[in-house]
């Protein structure tokens, strides 16, 4: 077995990148519970390509040779996020105060079905917050048992739970979740 290497970008150069890893996107989120289409591939393409003009984007992609065989990306909140305002029961507001600075927001990590079980998505974390400046990390995930195996990593992790995010009308209900740095 090949070591699987990892690469981080950061920026401008995280937006040229979208090639590189989009076929791994298509295979991971054609599973379910996902089941995401042609549609929706365009979509998360467009929303990337926005995304990779956030302050702080960073993308680290997972390669084994060539192949792109996991992902993950995130960026820094802004002042005017709405991040938090999706939460079905409110926090207090000094928690969710945002200065451009205070919380990076994971929005995916991914790895091939191939590749998992191996500490790739481990790597991919560890390399994506390495000598990130921000009090703390968030994200938000499916919840158990559609995601056990992402909810006991992230526990690992260190994670804890914050409450239960609806980002849309249409969309499932997700766990959010914070890490303290």
């Amino acid at each position: 077995m090949r070591e699987v290497t990892l690469e981080r970008y950061a920026g401008p150069e995280a937006s040229g990148q979208l090639d590189a890893f989009l076929p791994a996107y298509k295979e991971i989120y054609a599973e379910p519970p996902y089941c995401e289409g042609p549609h929706d591939v365009a979509e998360f393409a467009d929303r990337y390509r926005t995304q990779t003009g956030r302050p702080g984007m960073r993308l680290v992609l997972a390669r084994d040779a060539k192949e792109v065989v996991g992902f993950t990306f995130g960026y820094l909140l802004p002042p005017d996020t709405g991040w938090w305002k999706n939460l079905l029961e409110p926090l207090p507001a000094e928690f969710t105060r945002e200065n451009g600075e205070r919380t990076f927001v994971v929005i995916e990590l991914a790895v091939r079905k191939p590749w998992r079980r191996r500490g790739i998505a481990a790597g991919l974390h560890r390399t994506l917050l390495d000598g990130l400046n921000a009090e703390r990390v968030t994200l938000t995930m499916r919840p158990e048992p559609e995601a056990a195996p992402a909810q006991s990593a992230y526990a690992a992790w260190g994670y804890r739970k914050v409450g239960v995010s609806h980002p849309w009308e249409d969309a499932p209900y997700y766990d959010a979740m914070v890490l303290d740095l």
